[in-house]
């Protein structure tokens, strides 16, 4: 496997598509799907519960302070990302199907990661105390704002979305679970602690369990008769041109603002991400089950590219912050 390793491919990204192989040949339908739905029902609610339990009062609190920095993320996550995604309407139909453009739109919408962004901050010597804090609240906040977003954004599309019971939804089936969570902490906080890796094993399937039933039903719907390996191919290299985008507007408007070097790196990661681990069990709750596969196909696709792409990235920006602090010890 070291190969993968050179490519920076997530072994998850390889589970999860043997997940999609699985669904594409044993589909589960019948008495066996609705027992699946159930059980991917509570799989979502233990993974928002965890979520919860997991979230620290004392990190957040350590980077609150920081508010232009999390404005400024706040601002791409939630406004340039929704603008880009509607002014890729041009590639639809001609270059995107328009079901694959409204997945686009979706992942537009969703909340930054937290995991993978505060990693990729600490590996490049940036802000942790504000990234934890940022991306915290950034993944709180999308469980309101993007069935909000999604809704406005589907409808210039002649979508339709009821918003308001979509965020009903949202709040049963994923906010209260993740409060009951958060406010168990003081009870269970260091057992969640000392087993992070359960804990991350509980998310990850989660994740491969609402992804094979999403993709069980969109098969059973056809929808390898609507996806071919064009259309995967344009999925990639939008997905790269639009976090390139990101990228660069994020790292040119922290400059701009007069950031240092660590903040930058704060903000490059934490409002270039879009969160799977939120999104996909969100899709579930948002969408019709034989939309669920097609909506989450592009989001899939561009968290594998992220996690690439900012791997790179952060040890570009190790390397610029190591010299930078070797050339403060030698003045000083």
């Amino acid at each position: 496997m070291g190969w993968l390793q050179k490519l920076k491919i997530d072994n998850f990204l390889l589970i999860m598509i043997g997940v999609v192989v699985v669904a594409s040949l044993f589909p589960c339908e019948g008495i066996v799907k609705t027992g699946f739905e159930y059980l991917t029902t509570f799989a979502i609610a233990l993974l928002f519960f965890m979520h919860g339990a997991k979230l620290s009062r004392d990190a957040i609190m350590a980077g609150m302070g920081h508010w232009k920095l999390h404005l400024v993320v706040f601002l791409s996550t939630f406004a340039l990302f929704p603008l880009l995604g509607l002014a890729m309407g041009f590639l639809s139909p001609a270059i995107l199907s328009q079901p694959l453009y409204m997945g686009f739109l979706y992942l537009c919408a969703l909340p930054a990661t937290v995991q993978s962004a505060i990693a990729f901050t600490s590996v490049a010597g940036g802000n942790v105390a504000a990234a934890v804090c940022s991306a915290s609240a950034s993944s709180i906040l999308g469980i309101f704002l993007s069935p909000v977003l999604v809704g406005a954004l589907m409808q210039t599309q002649e979508g339709s979305t009821d918003t308001l019971h979509a965020i009903g939804k949202i709040i049963m089936q994923l906010m209260v679970p993740f409060v009951i969570g958060h406010l168990s902490r003081p009870l269970i906080g260091k057992w969640v602690d000392r087993h992070k890796k359960l804990i991350g094993l509980t998310d990850r399937s989660s994740i491969l369990l609402v992804v094979y039933v999403a993709f069980s039903e969109a098969v059973v719907e056809g929808i390898w008769h609507q996806v071919n390996g064009f259309s995967l191919l344009m999925v990639l290299v939008c997905s790269l041109v639009l976090l390139t985008i990101v990228l660069v507007v994020n790292t040119l408007a922290a400059r701009l603002l007069g950031f240092n070097t660590a903040d930058e790196i704060t903000i490059v990661f934490c409002g270039s991400k879009k969160s799977l681990a939120n999104g996909v069990p969100m899709a579930n709750v948002l969408f019709p089950a034989s939309a669920v596969g097609m909506m989450v196909l592009p989001l899939m696709i561009f968290h594998q590219i992220q996690l690439m792409v900012c791997a790179v990235l952060a040890q570009r920006y190790a390397r610029k912050t190591a010299e930078e602090k070797r050339q403060l010890e030698s003045a000083s």
